[in-house]
């Protein structure tokens, strides 16, 4: 599927969930909602392949595998984290989206404190004492 598609798909649900919100907010709603997991599904093929990539792009680097699949980690929890934000603004709830995207800053942050630590590590070791 290319992009137009994904925009025509995007057009239409955004124009008869405004048509529907009306008289069926509800079902307008689950149609939002509906859509925007078809969109992000028909983007998993993609998503595999840029995962590939980056994996064949650290194995011929030579980087730590452990150090890829964390920053991979800290990508997707990214992603999850405005996908379901967005959802639940679109439903009204700006508080709790704000709190959504608290939490994934926090968990993302804890997933990155060992690389940051290595960093930090490896910076120290190449400053002549």
């Amino acid at each position: 599927m290319d992009i137009l598609q994904i925009i025509g798909i995007g057009l239409v649900a955004t124009f008869l969930a405004l048509i529907l919100k009306e008289q069926k907010a509800n079902i307008a709603f689950l149609l939002v909602v509906f859509t925007s997991c078809v969109i992000f599904l028909y983007l998993i093929d993609q998503i595999y392949m840029i995962i590939q990539m980056i994996e064949r792009i650290a194995i011929n680097a030579n980087v730590n595998s452990v150090y890829v699949e964390t920053i991979l980690k800290i990508i997707g929890i990214a992603y999850i984290v405005e996908f379901s934000s967005q959802i639940t603004k679109d439903a009204g709830q700006g508080s709790i989206a704000s709190k959504i995207e608290m939490a994934g800053k926090i968990v993302i942050l804890a997933m990155a404190v060992p690389i940051l630590t290595i960093l930090i590590e490896m910076i120290i070791k190449m400053i002549p004492s």
